[in-house]
């Protein structure tokens, strides 16, 4: 598994992994950059606009956090 924290992050050869073991890292890696992605729209969306109701509740107001979703 690779360190989230660059400083501390080990070099990994992935021609010495086994292919089983390197599939699993870059399915992992995958999910992390997809969900990231996903993150930063939700951010961006966020910015946009001035209140977000989610099944009738209000989860956001421009001028207050966010309460009532997770993510």
């Amino acid at each position: 598994m690779v360190a989230k924290n660059k400083k501390n992050a080990k070099k990994i050869d992935l021609a010495k992994m086994q292919e089983s073991e390197r599939n699993q890292l870059i399915k992992e890696v995958k999910e992390g950059l997809r969900q990231k992605i996903l993150e930063a729209k939700l951010w961006r969306t966020l910015l946009e606009v001035e209140n977000l109701t989610v099944n009738g509740n209000t989860v956001y107001k421009g001028d207050e956090r966010l309460t009532g979703f997770s993510f």
